[in-house]
């Protein structure tokens, strides 16, 4: 019988393009039972990469809920494409900072995150733009950063 070699796979992620989000102050929305919720309005941006070049909509935002230490997001936004097309993104994620947990790591030499911060998130994009129907048949991975008190940059990766 042959002998068989293993090793172990890993999904190829590919970078697309990274989106800067311009916010304006959260806005509270209720106190629960160890809950605190909030609202972030997106007013702007813009979409830079080698897979897609546009803008960032204003008028979307992002709902927040922190629960202890860990805090789930889920915004919504339009970007717009350098064609003109409307691309709707769905982007849920986490943000919680535990020291030893999360490593800080660079795409070439862009320090995408810090140590002790995991800040990932899952976007989901719908449209009917032919060009781009390509993002709403793939899976991507979003990290994401704070580069500015009133900015967040998503950096996405498309799994291949």
């Amino acid at each position: 019988m042959p002998e068989t070699q293993t090793s172990a796979f890993t999904p190829a992620l590919t970078f697309a393009f990274e989106i800067r989000a311009d916010l304006s102050p959260s806005l509270h929305v209720g106190h629960g039972d160890g809950e605190k919720t909030e609202f972030t309005p997106i007013t702007g941006g813009t979409v830079e990469g080698p897979l897609l070049r546009g803008t960032v909509l204003p008028g979307g935002g992002d709902w927040s809920n922190t629960r202890g230490r860990v805090c789930e997001l889920d915004a919504r936004y339009l970007i717009q494409a350098e064609d003109g097309a409307v691309i709707d993104i769905v982007n849920r994620g986490y943000y919680h900072e535990e020291e030893a947990k999360s490593p800080e790591q660079y795409d070439g030499d862009l320090q995408v995150s810090w140590p002790g911060v995991y800040y990932r998130t899952s976007p989901a994009f719908r449209t009917d733009a032919p060009a781009h129907r390509w993002l709403a048949q793939t899976v991507f991975v979003g990290l994401a950063r704070g580069v500015a008190e009133d900015a967040v940059a998503i950096r996405m990766y498309a799994l291949l």
